[in-house]
């Protein structure tokens, strides 16, 4: 087969008549847009005032199909600093092409529609959304980023949730720098590996800059030239397809086909061997060594007189911790900045009364010490930031404290309003998290709380003799469930909160809603309501056809795909439990229910529990689903979707009353 990329041309600029008048795309007709190329290559210059410095050069082409793909016209670019060092961008150019009276018309991106933004003090991101985007259209950009940070190479991806025609990836290493190639994902790449004679002029001597951030000084002491060799790597893929997005994918980044080079050591010639992220151990001891971080560890004399106000009537070890989490939670309010490094110190922040992540939770961690706790940091990457593979700090972007009890492990995030102990916000539970410690050692630690996300409902359903129906509903809500309601729920007007409510429950019709507890982060989440149910019964000649779950039962089975090659991330364990009690009304009798079932999904990583029989005012039905372990992997799909099919099907079935 020959591929539809094949006879393109790609140089920047030579887009063609034949790609804007692309109706669909020719293997997968439902996408939005595609990816017809995609482009980057990355080596070292070098010049006699910075020494090295890593070159990567971006092109990409992207054909938009209807309006659902214009968000693939906007593009966000991350640059990195620390200290008086930054990456630099160079030579963006954008132009959006369309077939206008058969011709093709460019609008080119204006320089007032580049915008740069900081996201924290390590990094600031320039955005652009091109012109002129309509159904048909072609967009292409390119740029170049200079950086001195010469172990800072980007992930290449090669798969993304559009189809991707084409792309490459070139990467050019003098010899002096060793990279590992890290690739991840399903589809084939071809990878070809090479070394070639290169020769550079120096006015220069080798130097480091400390850290894992090398660069090369200018000196006068030598001047000279040296052959060397160069390291080449070329990865290309054809024809990849989309990844589609299922119910409970987590973060679709971390399983797309990609390309990620991690500096492994550098060795100028005539000097020694240093190694730059080998370990979890080197990468433990570089971040403790921070004025940013291990140090801000070891002050305590700004917060000493109001903690200690805090827990003067303190009695027990378990009081103690919860106040302290509960003191940093009221006191600071999160700046919206992520990151494992303080900002402007934690002294700053704590008389200011906010912070990043790491200002607000390294405060925590030293709060916690102060008061006698075996307290360490926990690295964390958000589900938005991937999963760090290999020993490395620019994985993570996130930080959190842990407490260590005996066997027992408490972790805190003091940026959540609404977060209690052990109760990350889902966005965190990003498989594990790194906890680093003061002796220079670092294991893995579970994020997942061990308490399920919970939901229990207790309805009660009257017929009157005219059929008319009315129903009455408890529900209780905890951990992750609860969380939820709190942050979907706050602040809401009674009138938005019945809205939003029969939204979430279609068939039914709310009055006399009490949703309460919201404010009340140890208490659980209490609903309550009346209803009408809307198409739960029906009337056929003389029976009468219910469903017994009502709004509760299931309407879909959220997994869909014949297949699926990424794991299934329900985040945490969960656990629902609805009990119905239905009143038949004179003059009618039971005659059939559904049969009571129990299914066990494999290992009992989930269980499903239906039971309904007759009571002495009518009929009650039992129902229980859980969802035991966090993460499931692609091989248990087929499984897990017959399991959803199973519940789908009982759930759907009906309770038949006739005339007497």
């Amino acid at each position: 087969m020959v591929s539809h990329s094949e006879a393109q041309d790609f140089k920047y600029g030579r887009v063609s008549k034949e790609e804007l008048q692309e109706k669909v795309h020719p293997s997968f007709p439902e996408a939005n847009a595609a990816i017809l190329y995609r482009d980057n290559y990355s080596h070292f210059e070098y010049n006699k005032q910075d020494g090295f410095l890593l070159v990567s050069e971006f092109h990409e082409r992207i054909k938009i199909y209807n309006s659902e793909g214009f968000k693939n016209g906007t593009r966000q670019i991350s640059l990195y600093k620390d200290g008086n060092k930054e990456e630099k961008l160079n030579g963006l150019r954008a132009v959006t092409y369309n077939l206008e009276d058969g011709k093709i018309r460019e609008n080119k991106l204006d320089n007032d529609d580049i915008f740069e933004e900081e996201q924290s003090k390590y990094s600031d991101v320039v955005k652009f959304t091109m012109p002129n985007l309509k159904e048909g259209t072609v967009v292409e950009y390119k740029y170049t980023v200079q950086s001195p940070f010469l172990g800072n190479l980007d992930e290449v991806r090669f798969q993304e949730r559009i189809p991707v025609n084409k792309a490459e990836a070139r990467y050019y290493f003098p010899e002096y720098f060793v990279f590992k190639m890290h690739t991840k994902g399903w589809h084939k790449l071809k990878i070809d590996e090479s070394i070639k004679n290169r020769k550079l002029n120096l006015g220069t001597s080798f130097d480091r800059s400390g850290g894992n951030k090398f660069s090369v000084r200018q000196s006068t002491a030598r001047n000279r030239s040296i052959d060397f060799k160069e390291n080449i790597y070329e990865v290309s893929a054809s024809d990849v397809p989309p990844v589609k997005e299922e119910s409970f994918s987590g973060n679709l980044d971390n399983y797309l086909t990609a390309v990620k080079f991690e500096l492994s050591y550098i060795q100028y010639p005539g000097e020694p061997l240093e190694y730059v992220s080998s370990t979890w151990k080197d990468v433990a001891k570089t971040i403790y060594d921070s004025d940013a971080f291990g140090n801000e560890l070891h002050r305590s004399h700004y917060f000493e007189d109001d903690l200690d106000e805090v827990l003067a009537d303190v009695s027990t070890t378990k009081e103690k911790m919860l106040l302290i989490f509960e003191f940093v939670k009221k006191r600071m309010t999160w700046n919206g900045y992520m990151g494992y490094y303080a900002e402007k110190g934690l002294k700053q922040a704590f008389k200011k009364q906010s912070g990043n992540t790491a200002d607000i939770n390294l405060m925590l961690v030293a709060m916690l010490r102060y008061a006698g706790f075996e307290a360490n940091p926990v690295l964390v990457s958000t589900k938005s930031h991937g999963i760090p593979l290999f020993p490395t700090r620019n994985g993570f972007n996130y930080v959190v404290a842990s407490v260590d009890q005996g066997d027992v492990g408490f972790l805190m995030d003091a940026t959540n309003k609404y977060g209690q102990i052990n109760l990350l916000e889902e966005r965190l539970l990003n498989w594990n998290g790194r906890i680093l410690r003061e002796d220079g050692t670092s294991d893995w630690t579970t994020l997942s709380p061990s308490k399920p996300a919970a939901q229990n409902f207790m309805i009660n359903i009257n017929m009157g003799t005219d059929l008319h129906a009315t129903g009455t509903a408890q529900s209780r809500f905890t951990g992750y469930s609860a969380m939820d309601y709190r942050k979907n729920f706050q602040d809401l007007s009674a009138e938005d909160t019945k809205a939003k409510l029969e939204k979430m429950n279609q068939g039914i019709e709310l009055a006399d809603v009490t949703l309460s507890n919201l404010n009340k982060v140890y208490e659980p989440v209490s609903l309550s309501y009346s209803f009408e149910p809307l198409t739960a019964i029906e009337q056929v000649g003389d029976k009468v056809i219910i469903s017994p779950l009502f709004h509760l039962a299931l309407t879909e089975n959220p997994f869909k795909s014949e297949d699926r090659t990424y794991p299934i991330d329900f985040s945490c364990r969960r656990k629902n439990r609805y009990i119905i009690s239905i009143v038949i009304p004179d003059g009618y009798q039971i005659e059939s229910l559904p049969e009571s079932t129990i299914v066990n999904l494999f290992d009992k990583t989930g269980t499903f529990s239906y039971r309904v029989n007759k009571s002495p005012a009518g009929i009650q039905v039992l129902c229980e689903q859980a969802i035991n372990t966090p993460i499931m992997g692609p091989e248990k799909y087929q499984e897990l979707k017959k399991f959803y099919n199973m519940i789908l099907e009982k759930e759907q079935e009906k309770i038949v009353l006739s005339k007497i």
